[in-house]
């Protein structure tokens, strides 16, 4: 199994986890469904979750603890267990190079959505803009938005009880390099595809463990750490709720 260096990014959200400690007596879990190689678990252990990975296919660059196993069945019978679900159903199906290609995928939103809210625990759901008219109420997060020099656009429907604020979107002032080209000087990457430059990709997104397969479809870190703050001051706040 991969090693990565946890870092708290931030004063915030590390005191939120503190203070889960202190209210539950253990760090707060987070079921990562669909995990491929761990994007979005980078994110969310920075910001201070303890993070299990399911996906149906091996994950030998998944860096934190990983189960095999169908994700819908997996949150149908555990995620009850969990403080916090992310889903990130396959985006194939939804992706504007699948259907150029002409390749078919399983749709799995509304599945996945249900098993979510089965599990009557907070959850979050991402996706990509091919599936906006599925997602219900969806926060879009850009890479500008979180200090990030790339433009990639991730979908996230918040559930059970848990709620997102939209953040302000900057304009996209600074040109991309063509799709599979390499990145000139003063040009941000798509990393998409059968894209050039995997070792500047793993610097931008901050994913240094990851191939091309992984930073094509990821989630960067940063994207999961944003909402796995707000997550934490959502669940502290419950907690502080009950105990009071």
């Amino acid at each position: 199994m991969t090693q990565l260096t946890v870092i708290r990014r931030a004063d915030e959200p590390a005191s939120f986890a503190a203070l889960f400690l202190r209210l539950f007596g253990r760090p707060p879990r987070l079921l990562d469904l669909y995990c491929c190689q761990g994007g979005a678990a980078k994110g969310y252990t920075d910001a201070g979750f303890d993070v299990t990975g399911v996906d149906k296919d091996p994950q030998p660059r998944y860096p934190f603890r990983f189960v095999r196993a169908d994700a819908i069945a997996y949150a149908m019978e555990h995620g009850a267990a969990f403080d916090l679900i992310h889903g990130s159903p396959p985006c194939q199906h939804d992706s504007d190079c699948q259907r150029i290609q002409g390749n078919t995928h399983p749709d799995l939103i509304a599945p996945t959505r249900t098993a979510l809210e089965l599990t009557g625990r907070p959850w979050v759901m991402e996706n990509v803009g091919g599936a906006l008219p599925k997602l219900r109420t969806p926060v879009m997060l850009c890479g500008q938005m979180l200090g990030l020099e790339n433009y990639r656009h991730r979908y996230f429907e918040p559930g059970g009880g848990f709620t997102l604020d939209q953040p302000d979107h900057p304009a996209h002032l600074v040109p991309q390099a063509k799709m599979g080209r390499p990145v000139p000087p003063g040009h941000y990457g798509q990393f998409v595809g059968n894209f050039s430059g995997v070792p500047l990709a793993r610097q931008v997104l901050g994913v240094p463990w990851m191939n091309r397969d992984g930073i094509r479809e990821c989630i960067p870190p940063a994207y999961a750490h944003h909402i796995g703050t707000a997550a934490l001051a959502h669940l502290t706040a419950s907690g502080l709720a009950v105990a009071a």
